[in-house]
């Protein structure tokens, strides 16, 4: 017994090849399309592989096991990401329409899936500006020497330096009281923040310059923002690699925990994470594809965007993680160095006396020796492996871990430079979807008259994101940072 859903009008709704084919001469003047196959690729990569990948992949990976997190994020990559990314890329290309022109297709009832992907693609494409406004922020910064966040401020008197960021770091400070300029209680605002509104404005004006005929300038465009960050990150794996402490972080990432594949929280991680990587639900794919010709091999598209993206996540994660392991090593030297120091100032030792090589030794035998004395010490603990489990995803990896490993790098405003233009140019390329899947939606919808231009749409889009982010500068920004 064949089962048959309730469907009327479907054929009609769906065009067969020939009339795909005689749409695609009608159109052909009218609905733009892509130069080449590469630039299809290259704006799917850019879309797919955003700030996450470098912040959040490297972290899920060490939380849950190291290389063992990479056998249930292939596994679902391949049963959940793979059949879902080619079903976005075959309506959206047999359909020739975005996110909610697709679903209306498919069922009339089904026009809400497309308005909630239209919202969903809107909603992220607020935060992530807001993200790329902050590091248009360390980036305009970055052009000084010595970095502002590689010292403490000094105080109103200019007597002493700000105690809280002493109590602190330089690092969390610049962040926290600088950038965000959050108050000690919700209730007080702290003003707007108008640096952060002037990078607000910067970053909207950017995205609709690029975005503004649709594909036709964003096309252009992740020639330079999708290539860009690769060849940055391979910048950074050499020179990770060349620091000491390198390869204890690659080995610390990548050391497998089988342990963690019976936790239920390490396949729903890594379920989360192929979705969040590739964009699912966004409908920004479907937009992309609709502009393909109709015989294009979209089941290629869909392996070729899989293997690109996870790939590109691996290779993040080890330079995410070569860099973590120098600055893990740096914290682990400065502590070795300061508890020497403290034995040699109590004990009046000769100052070779106790090296790096013979801390260890040296400590159990005064501890053995003088244990009273010792114990009212100010020893700290120092364990190469706590500081190298201080994972952290999200803005406290980028602005707090990132920023502190650069300012004890040889020449840190020249990396600081690369860093922050990196991850400019991934947040951009991702924004460039999440503006098609908002404008072509609304296409569908009619909610605009048909005459009005792409370019109009665009601008409409990104000024009426920009208005409903002032509320972020004021009291809502540290909501909004905390909960990325």
């Amino acid at each position: 017994m064949k089962l048959v859903l309730p469907n009327p009008g479907l054929d009609d709704r769906i065009p067969s090849y020939d009339d795909l084919e005689r749409m695609d001469k009608e159109e052909a003047g009218d609905r733009p399309k892509w130069d080449n196959k590469a630039q299809y690729i290259l704006t799917c990569v850019g879309f797919c592989v955003g700030i996450g990948n470098v912040w959040r992949f490297p972290y899920l990976c060490q939380s849950h096991g190291g290389g063992a997190f990479l056998i249930p994020y292939l596994i679902l990559l391949v049963l959940e990401g793979m059949p879902l990314l080619l079903l976005e890329f075959g309506i959206g290309q047999r359909l020739r329409k975005g996110s909610v022109g697709v679903w209306r297709s498919i069922n009339p009832y089904l026009t809400g899936i497309g308005i909630a992907s239209m919202l969903v693609s809107l909603l992220i494409g607020l935060y992530y500006n807001t993200l790329i406004a902050w590091i248009i922020w360390y980036l305009f910064n970055s052009f000084q020497s010595p970095l502002p966040w590689t010292q403490c401020p000094l105080n109103i008197n200019g007597t002493g330096f700000v105690p809280e960021c002493q109590q602190s770091s330089t690092v969390d400070y610049y962040f926290y009281r600088v950038t965000l300029n959050s108050t000690t209680s919700i209730a007080d605002s702290g003003g707007i923040n108008w640096p952060i509104v002037l990078c607000l404005l910067t970053a909207w004006t950017i995205v609709a310059i690029c975005c503004i005929r649709g594909i036709s300038t964003a096309g252009k465009a992740v020639y330079v923002t999708a290539i860009l960050p690769y060849i940055v990150l391979g910048i950074f794996l050499i020179r990770g690699l060349t620091l000491k402490g390198a390869m204890s972080g690659l080995k610390f990432l990548f050391t497998p925990d089988v342990n963690e594949l019976i936790k239920p929280t390490t396949w729903l991680d890594a379920g989360a994470q192929v979705f969040y990587a590739f964009g699912l639900g966004w409908g920004g794919l479907i937009s992309f594809s609709s502009y393909n010709p109709v015989h294009n091999n979209c089941v290629q598209d869909a392996m070729i965007l899989s293997v690109v993206t996870s790939l590109t996540s691996v290779y993040a994660a080890a330079v995410t993680y070569s860099i973590i392991g120098f600055r893990a090593t740096e914290k682990y030297d400065t502590c070795i160095s300061d508890n020497i120091m403290t034995f040699l100032n109590t004990f009046e030792l000769p100052e070779d006396n106790i090296t790096t090589s013979n801390y260890e030794e040296a400590f159990n035998s005064l501890n053995s020796s003088y244990p009273d004395i010792v114990l009212r010490l100010d020893i700290k603990t120092c364990d190469m492996q706590t500081l190298l489990s201080e994972g952290v995803e999200g803005t406290g990896l980028a602005f707090i871990v990132f920023t502190e490993a650069i300012t004890q790098m040889p020449g840190s405003p020249a990396w600081s430079v690369l860093f922050f233009v990196m991850l400019f140019s991934l947040g951009l390329s991702t924004l460039f979807g999440n503006i098609e899947g908002v404008v072509v939606p609304l296409k569908d919808l009619n909610v605009f008259p048909k005459n009005w231009p792409h370019e109009v749409l665009t601008g409409l889009t990104c000024a009426h994101s920009l208005h409903h982010l002032f509320p972020v500068c004021p009291e809502f920004r540290a909501l909004l940072g905390n909960s990325l």
